[in-house]
């Protein structure tokens, strides 16, 4: 029997568009306060330094801001849970889009951002349609994957400085649960409970379905080492000798699945 057709989860527009806000302002607190040093020292994201990062944290908002000024497209393309999958093919523009960015000025690259975002923002409705470098959204969806460009990135810079920027309870939230609900879509089923308290639960992989009692294939872990192995930051062999990740039956092995993104 094929597995039930899981609903998709709703997001509240109004806790996302506060929680996109709430951690763009802990990034620009935290980028502001880092010395020249520190922000030409590197990142583990390949070749961009800690400036670079910065300037691609601006980048998460400024290109809501443009796309909006742009024509409504016509359709629907791209649907919040294929947003992750659909990021592998990008690497090289954000890339080149990122390098672009002027950076002499952070803190007043970080301000007019801020300022631009909120002013395009306000007013408009969930259902706008907004062009992105994937295919277009509904705005709604398109404000969920901030929260993931935010988060991870914003775990990047903590990375990279050590300056223990803290993460919005919504935003983390969002985050972890758009990424769990993408390997449930990503691989369907219901022979494995994936749980990332106190967050998310999804059930994924091909194979006898749970119903009742203790699940027989288990995963667990917190949700920074969960949005790690979902975006290629940590391996699963290495969280799961290190005991950040649990993993109990058969088929409680997803390094096959893992990253989602690129």
């Amino acid at each position: 029997m094929p597995p039930a057709k899981k609903r998709t989860r709703s997001y509240d527009s109004a806790r996302t568009r506060a929680a996109v806000l709430a951690q763009f302002r802990n990034v620009r607190e935290a980028v502001t306060a880092l010395t020249p040093e520190q922000l030409d020292g590197p990142t583990r994201l390949g070749e961009w330094t800690v400036r670079e990062l910065a300037a691609h944290l601006t980048m998460v908002l400024a290109s809501m801001t443009r796309k909006l000024a742009e024509p409504e497209p016509a359709r629907r393309e791209l649907a919040l849970l294929d947003w992750p999958l659909a990021t592998v093919t990008g690497a090289a523009s954000i890339d080149e889009d990122t390098r672009a960015i002027d950076t002499a000025d952070l803190p007043a690259l970080f301000a007019e951002t801020a300022e631009r975002y909120e002013a395009a923002i306000a007013g408009v409705a969930d259902e706008r349609l907004v062009p992105t470098r994937f295919g277009a959204m509904t705005l709604a969806d398109f404000l969920v994957t901030r929260t993931v460009e935010l988060v991870v990135h914003t775990d990047d810079l903590n990375a990279a400085t050590g300056a223990g920027v803290p993460f919005d309870r919504q935003a983390l939230a969002a985050c972890t649960r758009l990424l769990a609900d993408a390997l449930a879509a990503e691989a369907p089923g219901g022979a494995v409970e994936v749980r990332i308290p106190p967050y998310a639960v999804v059930q994924c992989v091909e194979g006898p379905r749970h119903t009742r009692g203790t699940p027989p294939n288990v995963v667990e872990t917190d949700p920074l080492t969960w949005i790690r192995l979902a975006t290629g930051r940590a391996r699963w062999a290495i969280e799961l000798d290190e005991a950040r990740v649990s993993a109990s039956g058969e088929r409680a092995d997803l390094k096959d699945l893992l990253p989602l993104m690129g």
